[in-house]
């Protein structure tokens, strides 16, 4: 029992936890003057956290370390100025899709996207680029030189001599792997909702790093499981040990208090087992038998009782696993079975393969995945493309579909910034055509070169994102040329936004810099060469935090072009010359949101005169310019 505090709450301990709320990594574990483990404050870590320069910290403790960690860590919290630029004639549907498709550097995209969707995503699953003992095409600011590594960690003297001659394994590669993992894994963590899942794909070589990591990032408490994903049938590799036929894919949830039981439905797999039949049939279905007896180790003697069948007594081997009254019950509505095997009987119950409603019942997911295989995404591949070798280890469309079973709702967002081929996006929309859901995906692949010796190059494709996007068209029309739920919206189509340096000029960033000779150059703040609409536009729209996927309608308003982004969410005008006849217009449709160009009202006298306009006609419009 429970004892009463009997003193004041330790505020010490709720700020502390407080503070484990905003920055996990920067709570540890330590002992107290008895030697109890408690929480506490790595302050080193949280000043890191809180600076935007690297730190000493020569304090030892239990955690993941490599050289560039905190060099890691400056990354991932530093600002960078860049935009996303729409590319239309790359997108499918642009004006109406609710899919989202970045081309561009993860970690930069990461930095863009997370004001407008901080707490929104459901599920983020990732395969990162294994660590295969080579460079990778993720080279951050923090990747430091191979010879100035080899040189620091005494695997080269001074005079450039190679001092170890196991380059396969050397440390830099984990280091640089670890950098870039850790700097989106903790980026990645303040974009899911509080019922939010990451899944991560590894390999057995970065899968121990992997989880230290994500331990670290999301706190040891929000480890769901480490699934085993069988991959290939087996048999067939030379390998001077074991055939390797599995991978690793990591699950980590926000805050596993907001979790439920998860639970899926029954696959044909489980319903096989439900074999019998009685009157009960057209309400509860089938059913199979379940031994009543359970061996438990805890035992509680108001489950140890004997059960009279037919005059005779039977008791548990252990105990039961009813209540008498619960078993009485079952008695009476004969649903207890009792056979006799070896002049010994033993006493079932039976389990339906429905509910007293009518539901059918669920099941909770193994960790072991099982009958989906890797030469199912070259299958896929090779379907859509006529070359199966088109792109090189893709993830099959199943293995995301296997992994979204556990979700009972079907309206939320997928991110993956590990796009690759874009599986998890053809998912996405399967699962929405066979439900009618309204799943939303966002990807994100950085254009990497393809090889020219590659079948991708040889088909067209110069770089990993074109290929990603055309799998995406493909496979969006193949789904539509199957069965579809008469329900559903068929939103195959996606946005395109690519990451791009900032359309303002340096002056909007740095005007205390301006020389007075170059004033006159200054006049206008945005980039030569960005006047596109719909480039502001979307740095407006990433600036306030508004969602990059509601539809966009221009209408042509007193000669100017007006944006109405979902209808009067925002509207946005950046043409010169606006005078007052528009701004009230605007104003009368009363947006929740309105922004102007700052240079391009017809006099200032309007420019001044705009926000007295809108807190006349609309006072609870946000009025902004650029």
């Amino acid at each position: 029992m429970e004892k009463l505090k009997m003193h004041t709450p330790d505020m010490t301990q709720d700020n502390i936890a407080r503070i484990r709320d905003l920055f996990p990594s920067c709570v540890m574990e330590t002992k107290d003057a008895q030697g109890n483990i408690k929480l506490a404050v790595d302050f080193d870590q949280l000043r890191q956290e809180l600076s935007n320069q690297i730190i000493d910290g020569p304090q030892e403790r239990y955690h993941l370390n490599w050289p560039g960690k905190r060099e890691a860590l400056l990354t991932a919290n530093a600002p960078i100025a860049k935009t996303l630029r729409p590319a239309r004639d790359e997108s499918v549907d642009f004006d109406t899709t609710k899919n989202l498709f970045i081309e561009g550097d993860n970690l930069e995209a990461l930095k863009l996207l997370q004001e407008t969707y901080l707490g929104k995503i459901k599920m983020i699953y990732i395969d990162p680029p294994y660590n295969t003992g080579n460079d990778f095409i993720y080279e951050d600011d923090f990747a430091e030189d191979t010879t100035e590594f080899l040189r620091r960690s005494n695997q080269k003297d001074e005079a450039g001599n190679r001092l170890i001659t196991n380059t396969d394994a050397n440390g830099r590669f984990h280091s640089d792997w670890l950098s870039m993992f850790y700097t989106r894994v903790k980026l990645a963590r303040s974009f899911l909702k509080d019922d939010g899942f990451l899944f991560v794909s590894v390999d057995d070589v970065e899968v121990a790093n992997a989880r230290k990591v994500c331990d670290e990032i999301f706190g040891e408490g929000n480890f769901l499981e480490c699934l085993i994903w069988k991959k290939k049938y087996g048999g067939g590799a030379k390998t001077k040990y074991y055939v390797g036929l599995h991978e690793y894919i990591l699950c980590y949830c926000k805050e596993k208090s907001c979790i439920e039981n998860i639970e899926i439905p029954y696959g044909e797999e489980n319903r096989k087992y439900y074999k019998y039949t009685d009157e009960k049939v057209n309400v509860r279905g089938p059913y199979r038998l379940q031994p009543l007896n359970t061996n438990s180790n805890d035992l509680r003697e108001n489950l140890i009782f004997a059960i009279e069948i037919d005059g005779e007594e039977i008791w548990p081997e252990s105990q039961w696993q009813w209540s008498r009254e619960r078993v009485k019950k079952a008695l009476d509505d004969k649903e207890i079975v009792v056979s006799a095997t070896n002049e010994k009987k033993s006493v079932n119950f039976k389990q339906y393969l429905r509910d007293e409603d009518g539901e059918e019942r669920k099941a909770k997911p193994f960790s072991i995945i099982e009958d989906i295989y890797t030469q199912h995404g070259t299958k896929e591949i090779k379907d859509l493309f006529g070359n199966g070798k088109t792109f090189s280890f893709p993830k099959p469309s199943s293995l995301l579909l296997e992994i979204q079973k556990i979700f009972v709702e079907n309206d939320y967002i997928v991110m993956d910034f590990f796009a690759g081929s874009s599986s998890t996006a053809d998912a996405v929309m399967q699962l929405n055509a066979k439900d009618a859901g309204n799943r939303k995906f966002i990807m994100v692949q950085i254009p990497e070169a393809c090889d020219q010796k590659s079948e991708a190059y040889k088909t067209g494709f110069k770089n990993i994102s074109d290929l990603s996007k055309e799998r995406i068209r493909r496979a969006g029309k193949k789904i539509l040329e199957g069965v579809c739920h008469e329900g559903w919206s068929k939103d195959i189509g996606f946005r395109v936004l690519k990451i791009d340096t900032s359309n303002m000029a340096d002056i909007y960033y740095v005007p205390d810099a301006v020389k007075q000779s170059d004033l006159l150059k200054s006049v206008e703040n945005i980039k030569q060469g960005r006047n596109d609409p719909e480039d502001l536009l979307f740095q407006v729209l990433l600036d306030w935090g508004v969602d990059l996927a509601l539809p966009i309608r221009k209408e042509k308003i007193q000669g100017k072009n007006v944006f109405f982004v979902d209808e009067n969410a925002l509207v946005a005008c950046f043409d010169t010359g606006v005078n007052e006849d528009l701004v009230k217009e605007l104003a009368g449709r009363k947006p929740l949101r309105v922004v102007f160009r700052d240079n391009g009202f017809e006099s200032d006298a309007v420019k001044i005169n705009v926000d007295q306009i809108f807190k006349q006609l609309s006072p609870g419009t946000e009025v902004k310019s650029i």
